[in-house]
């Protein structure tokens, strides 16, 4: 029943660069596996420090947002390090470690996620540990996207990282197969980007102001339009 119901969103999935790749017996088994699980928005999916329930996530629906906490409790910032869309797996580094999760993960909207349990996938790969490659292939794809996030903070300023998150969320994070729209739409808020990028609402919302008065961008409530792909993507370098 549970497997049949995920099989439903194989259409989403194959639209990911990841699964697509994939060995028809290691997909098979993850679908076989996996359990869809519906969340509100605002809804954990999972908070740092949580055991490892899960083993392996995919959105298929929505979006998941991944933020962390630091300083003392009463001036406590919450950064938001990303958003994974459809098609987009996660939770492959605790397979690896065994370690509790190490950030707060949260639906930004009404979501749907396939969660393939930690223990079955284990003794499956215990069988067919060449499997284990690509498992790490997954978690090099998220470890380069971290490094570029890590040097666009330490080297660019606001407007070149404003824009190259536009750009990179717009390509979903290199994680999809598909083209970029002509004029892609980014379902965020300018509080959410903030967050993102570690800067104030007021500097996004100037930045974005000045994007969108050259006609590059328009900006309405929660959503981000790009009206101008390849001279937004210029002005990220």
């Amino acid at each position: 029943m549970q497997a049949s119901l995920a099989s439903s969103y194989l259409p989403t999935l194959r639209a990911g660069r990841w699964f697509s790749a994939l060995a028809p017996q290691f997909a098979d088994l993850l679908l076989a596996l996996a359990q869809p699980r519906s969340l509100e928005t605002g809804e954990a999916l999972f908070l740092r420090g949580d055991a490892l329930e899960g083993g392996l996530f995919a959105v298929v629906r929505g979006s998941i947002g991944f933020s962390g906490v630091g300083g003392q409790s009463e001036q406590a910032r919450e950064a938001l390090l990303t958003r994974m869309g459809p098609a987009t797996w996660f939770g492959e580094i605790a397979l690896f470690d065994g370690s509790p999760r190490t950030h707060d993960a949260h639906a930004m909207e009404p979501s749907v996620v396939l969660q393939v349990p930690r223990q079955p996938l284990l003794d499956w790969l215990r069988q067919h540990p060449a499997h284990w490659h690509d498992l790490g292939v997954l978690m090099s794809g998220r470890m380069r996207a971290a490094f570029a996030a890590l040097e666009d903070l330490a080297l660019l300023p606001a407007p070149q990282r404003l824009a190259r998150r536009l750009v990179a969320m717009a390509r979903g994070y290199g994680e999809r197969l598909d083209d970029v729209p002509a004029r892609p739409r980014l379902d965020i808020t300018q509080e959410q980007l903030a967050r993102m990028l570690s800067i104030s609402r007021q500097t996004t919302n100037v930045l974005l102001q000045g994007l969108q008065a050259r006609g590059l961008i328009r900006v309405q409530r929660g959503e981000i339009e790009i009206l101008q792909w390849q001279a937004l993507c210029a002005e990220r370098f």
